[in-house]
């Protein structure tokens, strides 16, 4: 079964993948608000017991390290966005995301190019 992250759960996550392993204390000093050490210990506990997150002991504190990587996140993320706010429609996330969004040409070649090589694919 893919993860599923509630918010906060991702706010922690994201943590663990930019900073790699972290105590509670060193996710705490990294969130935007201030949630009590109790509260992120809970969370990370839950990541934990969904096989999301594991840790190892030092001395009296846990460092915790992310088991799912952030791309398997991300894929699951854009399923469900796609799923629930865009009808099942890629074409309709792709649509709002070129139009009511500012990208640059750039970033228009780039999709320009994903685009051509999945037709490639499809095509084959």
């Amino acid at each position: 079964m893919p993860p599923t992250f509630t918010d906060r759960e991702l706010d922690l996550m994201a943590i663990l993948w930019e900073r790699g392993p972290s105590t509670v204390a060193e996710v705490r000093a990294r969130l935007s608000d201030d949630l009590a050490h109790n509260t992120v210990l809970t969370v990370l506990t839950v990541l934990e017991n969904k096989g999301y997150v594991a840790h190892t002991e030092e001395g009296k504190s846990h460092r915790f390290r992310a088991l799912v990587k952030r791309d398997v996140a991300g894929a699951t993320a854009a399923s469900r966005v796609v799923e629930k706010l865009f009808g099942g429609s890629t074409e309709r996330l792709l649509t709002h995301l070129v139009t009511e969004r500012s990208v640059t040409a750039a970033e228009l070649r780039r999709l320009r190019r994903l685009l051509d090589e999945k037709l490639r694919e499809v095509d084959k």
